[in-house]
């Protein structure tokens, strides 16, 4: 569409100040939303390494200062972070030179562990198979056979495994962690205000100032001492908001295990984001 005008139009007055041009029936905001609204782009990109093809997710952030990549563990894919004014053509050419990488990464992802019949998982460290009772009642329950096996029996609809499965150890994650934090916050004289349970990837924990603190309920995969460290973590944050020297101090002075925890955490942590998921 061509338009004419038969005098000069404002168009730098106009980008200044959109509010001297609404449009009957819309806000001031609206009328800038649509002046300044992004073309729609994708929200994936194939990258193709030899025989291989992959889906990069994007992901555009306010904060960023250039183009990362990450893998994400338990949906096993690669993202891609875009600054502001990043482009898809430049995030495709970012992408496709690091096939080499996102192929590598991807590749060394441990086995995926559905939980369902059959499958092995860790509670507070010790293996337990999965086993389906079809005819008892009841949700999940822990028990021991006679040759000293460790299994984790669930009742019902084996359709609702996974589900039952993964509320049962959010149940246990939060009831450990709330014990261990609670413990910890007695003793730096500081306060709980509220304890979550999330599925968090990039981090085991957090820490607001007002006292609100999340965990990862993979926790209660890993052994009894990572858990119990990953709670004093947080709490000492509510003395300390930042990871200096005095933060570690407090730490260790009220948490033994600190260096154990953190080496075990660097060796196995990521093996603890392949259960509940599927190739």
């Amino acid at each position: 569409m061509i338009c004419f005008s038969a005098g000069r139009f404002t168009w730098r007055r106009m980008w200044q100040n959109p509010g001297e041009l609404l449009l009957p029936g819309l806000t001031e905001m609206a009328t800038r939303a649509l002046l300044y609204r992004r073309p729609a782009e994708p929200s994936t990109l194939l990258v193709k390494h030899g025989s291989q093809v992959f889906a990069i997710r994007l992901r555009r952030h306010r904060r960023a200062r250039r183009y990362t990549l990450r893998i994400h563990p338990t949906d096993r894919e690669a993202i891609l972070t875009m600054p502001p004014r990043g482009t898809i053509p430049e995030a495709r050419e970012f992408a496709q030179l690091h096939g080499g990488w996102i192929a590598a990464r991807l590749g060394r992802l441990p086995k995926a562990a559905p939980f369902q019949h059959g499958t092995v998982v860790p509670l507070r460290g010790v293996p337990h198979r999965i086993v389906h009772r079809a005819g008892e009642r009841g949700t999940v329950w822990t028990e021991t056979r006679d040759s000293g096996e460790k299994i984790l029996c669930v009742a019902g609809d084996p359709d609702h495994t996974d589900r039952r499965i993964r509320d049962f150890l959010k149940r246990e994650a939060r009831r450990d962690l709330h014990k261990s934090a609670q413990a910890y916050a007695e003793m730096l004289s500081v306060r709980v205000r509220r304890l979550s349970i999330r599925d968090q990837s990039s981090r085991w924990g957090s820490c607001t100032s007002a006292g609100s603190l999340s965990f990862s309920w993979r926790l209660i995969l890993a052994p009894p001492f990572v858990l119990d460290y990953l709670a004093a973590h947080e709490v000492a944050h509510l003395v300390e908001m930042n990871h200096s020297a005095r933060f570690w101090r407090v730490c260790a002075k009220i948490c033994p295990s600190v260096e154990r925890a953190k080496k075990w955490l660097d060796t196995c942590g990521n093996d603890l984001h392949r259960y509940g998921i599927e190739d």
